[in-house]
Formats: C-alpha cells, structure tokens, sequence
C-alpha cells in the first residue's frame, strides 16, 4: 500500500500528465504521432541554436567548476568521505548514463556516418575519420557535462546543507520558499516529465535491439512491433523484481555485471579485430575531436541549408542528455556523498568520456573494416531492417557467433533492467519530497507507468515517436538547467565568501574576529534561510 503521507502533489499531478498521455497515445496512435512531429519540426527548425548553446554552456560551467576556486568544496560534512569505491562509481555512472546507448550505437552510428557524413564523400577514407570523429562529438564531453551540471547541483544542496534530493531543491537561492510551494511543484512535474520521456527513449531503443536480435539469430522469432512489447512485459518484470532489493544490492550487483559483461564484449573484439588500427583510430578521433570541438559545438549549417545532418543526430542527442539529465543528475548524485566538487566533475566527465572514446574506437573501426570487406552488408541491412539490427550482424561474423549474440542480448537485457530499475528509483525520489528511499509501491506504479509510455511510442511511430517525444519533452527542462546553474553559482560563491572570512578570522586580532563574527553570522543567516528544511536525518 501506499503511504500517503509519503506522496506529494507533484506525483499525482506527474501521474495525471502521463496518464493522459498513455491514453491518447493508446486509442490514437496516428494522431499522436502526427502532433510529435509538428512540435517537434518546430522545435528543431526555430530553437536548435538553443540546445547548441545550452549544451557549450554547460560544458564551460564543468571546466570552471573543476578549475575554479570552489574544487575544494566537498558535497557533504568536512570529514565525510565517498560512500563508494572508484570502481562502484564508475560503474553507476555507466550503467544509469549511457550504458544501452553505447551497445545500441557502438557499430550503428560510425556505419551511418560513413555513407552520409556531415561534409565529407561518402565511403570514402575521409568519411571514416569524420564518421568517427562525430561519433566521439555526440558522446564526449557535452553530454557528460550536461549530466554533472544537474547532479552536482543536486548532491551539493542535499549533503551540504540536506535539503530534499529534489529539483526544486536547486532553486532556493533564487526564488526563496516559493521553491516549496507552487513554483517548485511545476519545476518538479517538469522534472518527472522529461524523465520519464527520456528513460522511455532508452527502454524504446533496448527492447528493438534485443528483439532484433534474437529475431535476427532465431528464424522462428519476428521482428515486429508484438515482439517489441512482450520483450518489454518481461523486462518490465524483471526490473521491478530487481527493485525490490533496492540500491546497494540489486542496482550495484547489476551495475558491476554490466562492466564485466561490457569490458570482456570490448576485449573479445579487440583482440580479434585490427587491434593496431582500433589504438590508431582512438588517438587520432581524439585528436580530430579535440581540435574541431569549437566548430562542431557552434555549427548550425547555416549558410549551406542542409540541416539533415544536424537534425537527426546532434539536436537529438543533445535532447536526449538533456532530458536523460534529471534521471541520471539525481541518480549519480544520490552515490556521490563526501567526493569533492573537483573530483566529482572530473570522475563524470574525463573516465566517462575515454571510455566512450575507446569503445567506439574498437566497435566502430571494426563494424567499418567489416562493412566493407562484405561489400557494405552492414548498411544494407540497416536499411532493409533497422538500425537496430548493425550490431547482430557485426557480431555474426565474429568466432563463437552464437555464443557472443547471446552474451550482447544479456548485455543489452542487463542495461535495460538496471536503467530501468534506476528510473523507477528517482522517479520516486522525485515524487515523494526527495526521500532516499521510496517506498516500493511507488516504484511499482513508475515502473509501469515506463513500460507503458516506451509501448505507446512505440506503437505510434516506433524510433522516430521516441525521438520526437525526447526533443519536445527536453527543451523546458533546458531552461531549467540554465537557472540551476545560475542557483548553483550564487550558493557557491556566498559559501566560498564566508569560508574566507573563517579564514581571515584566523589571521587576525580578537577585536577584528569578534566584527568578522558578526557579519558571518549575517551572511550565514541570510544563506541559510534560502534553503529548503532539511528531511528526515534517518533516510540520509
């Protein structure tokens, strides 16, 4: 049953929205479909330029956090330390980051960039290292630090200064109490929203995959939108099974599975495939991507017309780290007590980022030498059956085939499950006034509640609605971002101020300690009484 005392307004107003939504989405599919793609041709055609510069913003806030005067904070008490290893970390930040993207696109996208890259010939040399080199763009920093923005944010009001693990939260120092009322019940629906958008995108992808594979492996079992949604019903299932056992067992358990399984996957086609010309490949992307990362960030095709490009792969991305930020921003920070600002920022940015790096390095370059030596069997079954289907057909060439399609199917489920499963956790925390540990029943009802919208978009535009639906729903949340980075900035700096003037104190005589005194009392106060109150000590 159901706490109620437990439940806040933004969960039933949040319940309300994506109730209407499923329905709609259930009785007139076409219908909604067809309204996606108006908001979202909109979006995309008049505020690109938005999400371009929202993305570079936050990634300039990243490096000031980690080069600025505030490292040193640490996202706790002075004397609390991580609550987790490096190798636990790094693990969540993978698995609730990105974990089924990179599987999804690991051979797809550097396939695709080759026949239609941004500028170069198509199928030509220069076409694989710009296909690589906009692989590397759309999975790099931006991402990465559109994430850390939203979770720093998060971890440093919750155990600095334990306020609700809300969004809502973020917005104290600028609005003041209203944060409590009516304005942070909008901030928070608006949270959920794009959560929920953004992890059915994810869902949407992983259960195409697995069904394309296991289509693609086993005759007997179709590729269709039927498949699609009983893989969802079972996963579905299984993720809700694994929330039972909560965070420090079934999301760290799954989390630690998905690394191994990640790495030995990474390693088995590494050691098989041009290994020389994968380590080539890594340095010189990472070079390319280093060096055009100013006019890849601001480019907006604006005097050759053709935004295709632009469109299908950067805006949506940028979306899709956007409107994935609420999820992974509360998660990551959830596991981030006692780490410092610096260490925080730098641990989500630069390991996440050389990973990537890495993984498309190997995956891509050999579903590309694959490609062609088959005469490009890769794109063309891509074209006739999805892109959902590159993967598969790389692994299929591949020693010990079947063995190693099941081991990506497992990968694939396991990602799923656990993405899920931490999607329905900080949908709970959302909709319960931040509470560490929702109850199980309201991770149950989100749990559902995903599974539902990941089929209603599915079965009204299958990839495109998910992509479409991800767009719209990321765009108010961008605007969110912004200010939380204004919020987080303000705090800051009125904390950096007083730990100076403690510093001062000490370098000074009694009489000007005992002035000094007075006006960190002030400061203080005034600090303080901008945060929200402070939650049960008990769930921290």
């Amino acid at each position: 049953m159901i706490n109620s005392k437990k439940i806040t307004a933004v969960f039933w107003v949040s319940l309300a929205l994506v109730s209407v939504f499923i329905i709609w989405g259930a009785f007139f599919p076409s219908n909604v479909e067809y309204v996606l793609g108006l908001v979202d041709g909109f979006i995309s055609e008049s505020f690109g330029w938005f999400y371009l510069l929202s993305t570079t913003a936050f990634v300039l806030f990243a490096l000031f956090l980690i080069f600025g005067p505030y490292g040193k904070i640490r996202l706790g008490k002075p004397d609390d330390r991580p609550e987790y290893s490096y190798f636990t970390w790094f693990a969540f930040l993978f698995t609730a980051g990105m974990g089924v993207g990179l599987v999804f696109y690991g051979v797809t996208e550097p396939v695709t960039h080759y026949y239609s890259p941004p500028s170069a010939d198509p199928e030509t040399a220069a076409a694989a290292e710009e296909s690589m080199q906009y692989t590397l763009f759309h999975w790099g920093f931006h991402p990465w630090a559109t994430y850390a923005v939203v979770a720093l944010t998060l971890a440093y009001f919750k155990f600095r200064h334990r306020a609700p693990a809300l969004i809502s939260s973020a917005f104290s120092p600028l609005i003041g109490d209203r944060s409590k009322g009516g304005w942070g019940i909008a901030i928070d629906t608006l949270a959920v929203f794009a959560t929920v958008f953004g992890i059915a995108t994810s869902l949407g992808l992983g259960a195409t995959q697995i069904t394309a594979g296991l289509s693609y492996t086993f005759e007997g079992i179709p590729n269709t939108l039927t498949t699609n949604l009983i893989v969802i019903l079972i996963v579905t299932i299984l993720f809700l099974l694994s929330a039972t056992t909560g965070i420090n067992r079934g999301i760290r358990y799954l989390s630690w599975a998905n690394i191994v399984l990640a790495v030995g996957l990474m390693l088995f086609v590494f050691i098989l495939g041009s290994s020389v010309k994968m380590i080539d490949s890594f340095t010189t992307t990472m070079g390319n991507y280093l060096q055009n990362l100013p006019t890849m960030t601001f480019s907006m095709n604006a005097f050759t017309g053709d935004r295709e490009f632009l469109d299908a792969w950067t805006l949506f991305y940028w979306a899709w780290w956007i409107g994935w930020s609420p999820f992974v921003g509360t998660f990551i920070a959830r596991v981030s007590r006692g780490r410092t600002i610096r260490e925080f920022v730098l641990g989500v940015t630069a390991v996440p980022v050389i990973f990537s790096a890495v993984w498309f390095s190997i995956f891509g370059i050999a579903g590309l030498e694959m490609d062609r030596a088959e005469g490009g069997v890769i794109h063309q079954l891509m074209n006739e059956m999805g892109n959902e289907v590159a993967l598969f057909a790389f692994l299929e060439s591949q020693p010990m085939a079947a063995v190693v399609v099941g081991v990506a199917v497992l990968l694939i489920s396991s990602f799923f499950i656990t993405s899920a499963d931490s999607g329905t956790f900080v949908l709970g925390m959302l909709t319960t006034g931040g509470r560490l540990n929702p109850s199980m029943a309201v991770k149950v009802i989100w749990g559902i509640i995903l599974a539902a919208i990941a089929a209603v978009l599915l079965w009204s535009g299958g990839l495109s609605a998910l992509q479409m639906a991800m767009l719209i729903a990321a765009f108010p949340f961008a605007i969110l971002m912004i200010f939380m980075c204004i919020s987080l900035f303000k705090a800051l700096k009125s904390e950096y101020d007083i730990l100076q003037m403690e510093k001062k104190q000490r370098e000074h005589d009694p009489e000007f300690r005992e002035k000094q005194q007075k006006e960190l009392k002030r400061m203080r106060k005034g600090f303080e009484e901008t945060l929200p109150d402070a939650e049960d000590e008990r769930e921290s």
